[in-house]
């Protein structure tokens, strides 16, 4: 069984609590073992503890955002025994990149970065699908020594037991309902506009520089709302208008086919949600008609749900 180190900042515990759930099939076939610092007993030596895990650890996951980055006991501490480990053969570093951040010049910049290509797990529309990437990457890792079938369990030493007593079996289910502010929404209301904004700018430009036959506007009209146009051999073929407004339920971005608009009509409304662990986004289309399935999404998710309302004129 590969023992299997979590390297991660305190700030990003919700993520590595959801990769875990997504471990458990790897665990429950004797394929890994998990462990992190909040296995750590009360009254046990914390250095002492990470040090001796990180030691015999087989697969370190290095759970990568700014926050990592900036923690000089991640970064200077386990990092630096991680890449000696890696170097030298004892153990398989795996960088897991969680937020965009500024990771390409670190000492794990050269190494293959999970999920495909290093795209930040806070970018899939559905962030399911990156912790599965990070999963089965984990499983190719110890595939020599993955067996599909589970072998009786051996009688365990003194020794042994008493290493199970210390360390005693837990749930990884130990997610605990958060509330969130009116503040806390509004401030994500606004993180989210301010990151679609960005987005639509960045594919517009990339859609120009791909097609001869595309011209696009793109234009903040003020801190609320911005417009984006589509030409096609100078001929407009899609635009839009994007707001934050109050008229439709105060925590809500809505997008209209009108440029005119500020905010006052909609074809598609996205809408504040929560699971109960972290913020993110429904959307509507006009007349209360629900579009796809009811799954929350995250900013990426957003931004790409509206995209794909501009884009679809041409690509029909």
């Amino acid at each position: 069984m590969a023992e299997l180190f979590f390297s991660y900042s305190h700030k990003d515990e919700s993520v590595r609590d959801e990769l875990e759930t997504h471990l458990v099939m790897l665990k429950r076939q004797g394929v890994i073992d998990t462990w992190h610092d909040r296995r750590i007993v009360a009254g046990d030596e914390f250095d002492g503890q990470i040090s001796e895990r990180l030691e015999s650890a087989d697969i370190i996951l290095l759970l990568v955002s700014p926050y990592f980055l900036a923690s000089n006991y991640c970064y200077d501490v386990e990092l630096k025994r991680a890449m000696e480990k890696h170097e030298e053969g004892s153990a398989r570093v795996i960088p897991v990149i969680v937020d965009p951040c500024d990771w390409h010049p670190t000492p794990f910049g050269k190494l293959l970065a999970m999920p495909r290509d290093g795209k930040p797990i806070s970018k899939f529309p559905n962030i399911h699908d990156a912790f599965l990437e990070v999963t089965n990457a984990v499983r190719r890792a110890v595939s020599p020594s993955a067996e599909t079938t589970i072998s009786e369990p051996e009688s365990l030493g003194a020794e042994q037991d008493a290493t199970l007593v210390h360390e005693r079996p837990r749930s990884s289910n130990l997610r605990v309902k958060k509330n969130f502010s009116e503040r806390d929404k509004d401030k994500y209301r606004e993180e989210t506009f301010q990151y679609i904004a960005s987005f639509f700018e960045g594919s517009l430009s990339e859609l120009e520089s791909r097609n001869e036959s595309i011209e696009i506007a793109f234009k903040r009209v003020d801190g609320n709302t911005f417009t984006a146009m589509i030409y096609e051999h100078g001929t407009i073929r899609s635009e839009c208008s994007i707001s934050l407004s109050k008229s439709f339920g105060g925590n809500s971005i809505v997008y209209s086919s009108d440029t005119a608009s500020r905010g006052n009509s909609f074809n598609n409304m996205l809408s504040v949600v929560d699971d109960g662990t972290s913020l993110g986004w429904s959307t509507s289309m006009m007349f209360g008609h629900r579009e796809g399935s009811n799954e929350q999404l995250t900013q990426a998710g957003a931004a790409e749900a509206f995209w794909s309302t501009l884009i679809a004129p041409l690509q029909r």
